[in-house]
């Protein structure tokens, strides 16, 4: 067998340049090109007589060449026409730039054509035709095509010969690492026929039996690497740490009331935290549910144990905010909280990490700085990630190292379904705060088309900057790109400076800006001396600014419903009514249910079940970054009941041989150590 690890540019026919082409796909293995499988298919084995062909068919005619002709209607350009015919009729093909068809083909050859009907009157036409030499084994007609993703420079034609030529050749031998027993139970066909059907299925229900292999497969080793991943932390004895009175005079101080979910939430984590095990607790809100109270109650509990606590933003303008409002309500007890950033100067950060070391600071803030292996902690108690789509499995791992076994407690404010929750953060439990504090104003949301846009910056923007009120425009991109046609944050800022805000202050912010240049227009716009701040996704986190109230988000439909969410929920902080407005350029029927989700509703969990459903899972969760294997087949919405037979099966294997060190299970255990890349193997396999 081949070694399925080797370079890719050592498939025949590749080689560098189209390696270098592959490797934006994320292809640089044999192992990755095998597994790099169609988003869709094409049902290219429609076939039918000419006479039968309806306007808008896409379909495979078998048919005879009459005539071939090629003329050339301006420099550039070469259109070459077919007359087709069959024993029912006749019809005209065209082929934009492809001249040498002329030479390739003759009048008389049988052939075969797989192309869209255009049919107006008596005129039938084929259009976006592939055409081919009829055979016994045709290669692009009369089967069910693989569509793959694709990237600039490489055509889908080219992808399909690379897996083909890969396929065929008689030294690839996929082999079987599933044990026999499960492959048994649950009837899945060997991986060598399911990847070689997925790619070229020589019927619909080949395609049915692969898909069926690779979903579960995809489920069942997600599955066994989160149990293990869980039950590594368990196994852990932990701070066990008690209920001091303090903590209610600090609850007692605080200028707002917490909310029953936020209350019992707190409730959940004292109680983890006074038992002997590690706590690993995810706490689930959607946005402004007040997640960060209860995560700085968790963390003065801590610290009225004697122990530190760091919590970790994925922003600077986060973290310094949190440290604004730890500051505000916890220096009255006496609790010390500093910020740790890439910013600070190099005697700044020495001064502090002697602190830390020193146990002279009790809460440390910070971003990514945090994880360094220069960053020392007397002794650390509890670990906070905010935000925790932005970080993986093994950053909070890193934090969570820098002690003996500190609890560890995590923020998102992407809702997830609560059964998907469990899967995807298998390795946590879990608290819900499903409700808002009183006060919270509701986002009005309206999605308006690209033509409408004039009246959104002439009279909606207007209208609250007149009121006093200060408004966000957020756009996909930071620069120009001619391959996405999207407003770019640097351009949209002058074109509004120029034609719409003269006299308005208008700001910009966007990641490739330094994060000193970031904090300061940030602040500036806290300050309220920037009216109209302009940003791409940079904001989406955290960012807390009251008065404003208008969020506009142009090229809506480039966005997730989620990120949109998280983006709404940037304005509606203050006591005046808040607007969001979703200016779209797309007229498809996705884009419009999209819009139509945003218009009716400000559940973050409807959004991200609906956002579940149109995206697919791997799309939605980035799972890449949660250092989690990629879910390139399995849907965990769609693919529910295969999803509990997997879960089902894994936690009966993992009964058995909790380590998977039994003879049958050494390739599922070599599977999932590679799988999860480096996050297992200092946990419970070993």
């Amino acid at each position: 067998m081949e070694n399925l690890n080797r370079s890719v540019q050592f498939v025949k026919g590749i080689g560098p340049k189209k390696a270098d082409k592959l490797g934006r796909l994320g292809i640089y293995t044999l192992k990755d090109l095998l597994y790099y499988f169609p988003r869709t298919f094409e049902d290219r084995d429609i076939t039918k007589k000419i006479v039968e062909l309806q306007d808008g068919d896409k379909v495979t005619v078998k048919a005879v060449i009459g005539s071939i002709s090629n003329f050339s209607p301006r420099k550039g350009m070469n259109i070459t026409t077919m007359v087709i015919t069959d024993e029912t009729g006749s019809v005209k093909i065209s082929f934009f730039n492809k001249a040498y068809l002329k030479n390739a083909y003759k009048s008389g050859d049988s052939i075969l054509v797989f192309g869209k009907v255009d049919k107006k009157n008596n005129r039938v036409e084929m259009s976006n035709c592939e055409i081919e030499f009829l055979t016994n084994s045709p290669k692009q007609t009369g089967k069910l095509l693989p569509v793959y993703p694709l990237t600039y420079g490489v055509t889908n034609k080219d992808v399909m010969n690379m897996i083909r030529t890969a396929i065929e050749s008689e030294e690839i031998a996929i082999g079987e690492y599933m044990p026999a027993s499960v492959v048994e139970k649950y009837h899945l066909c060997g991986i060598d026929y399911a990847i070689r059907n997925l790619h070229f299925p020589k019927s619909k229900e080949d395609l049915k039996i692969a898909l069926y292999r690779i979903i579960f497969e995809e489920l069942f080793i997600l599955q066994l690497g989160l149990f293990i991943f869980k039950s590594g932390r368990t196994e852990e004895r932990g701070i066990r740490f008690e209920e001091k009175p303090g903590l209610d005079e600090i609850i007692k101080s605080l200028p707002f009331k917490l909310t029953k979910a936020q209350s019992r939430c707190l409730n959940e984590i004292t109680v983890d935290m006074s038992e002997e095990k590690v706590m690993n607790r995810l706490i689930q809100g959607d946005v402004g549910s007040g997640k960060t109270a209860v995560a700085m109650l968790a963390l003065a509990n801590c610290v009225l144990n004697g122990y530190q606590g760091a919590i970790m933003a994925p922003t600077e303008i986060l973290a310094k905010q949190h440290l604004e409002s730890f500051e505000e309500l916890l220096k009255p007890f006496g609790i010390r909280c500093e910020l740790l950033t890439g910013s600070l100067t190099k005697k700044q950060k020495t001064e502090l990490l002697e602190r830390a070391k020193n146990n002279d600071v009790d809460i440390i803030i910070g971003t990514h700085a945090l994880i360094q292996e220069n960053v020392e902690f007397a002794n650390i108690g509890l670990v906070v990630t905010d935000e925790q789509h932005r970080f993986g499995v093994m950053q909070r791992g890193k934090l969570s190292l820098k002690g003996e076994n500190p609890d560890i407690l995590v923020m998102t404010a992407t809702p997830i379904p609560r059964t998907l929750a469990l899967i995807l953060y298998g390795d946590l439990d879990i608290s819900i705060i499903d409700e808002l504090p009183p006060g919270r104003q509701k986002i009005e949301s309206m999605a308006i088309a690209k033509n409408k846009r004039d009246k959104v910056y002439q009279t909606l923007i207007r209208d609250e900057v007149d009121k006093g009120r200060q408004v966000y425009i957020v756009c996909p991109l930071v620069e120009e790109s001619e391959l996405i046609e999207a407003k770019s944050a640097v351009e949209l800022e002058e074109e509004l400076r120029e034609n719409y805000f003269k006299d308005l202050r208008v700001g910009l912010i966007h990641g490739k800006m330094k994060s000193s240049e970031k904090d300061e227009v940030m602040g500036e716009f806290k300050e309220g001396n920037i009216d109209v701040l302009v940003s791409t996704t940079v904001i989406e986190v955290g960012v807390n600014v009251p008065n404003a109230t208008l969020m506009v988000i142009e090229n809506a439909e480039r966005f997730g419903l989620a990120q949109l969410h998280q983006l709404r929920g940037r304005v509606g902080r203050g006591s005046h009514k808040s607007y969001c407005i979703l200016i779209y350029d797309s007229k498809s029927s996705v884009c419009k249910e999209r819009m139509s989700i945003m218009e009716k509703t400000n559940d973050g969990f409807k959004i991200a079940e609906k956002d579940l459903q149109l995206r697919g899972t791997g799309e939605f969760f980035g799972t890449r970054q949660h250092g989690l294997p990629e879910l390139k087949v399995a849907n965990l919405f769609k693919h529910m009941k295969i999803l509990k037979l997997a879960q089902k099966e894994a936690r009966y294997i993992l009964g058995v041989d909790p380590k998977l060190k039994l003879k049958e299970n050494a390739g599922l255990r070599a599977e999932i150590i590679e799988k999860f890349k480096g996050v297992l193997e200092e946990l419970a396999l070993n």
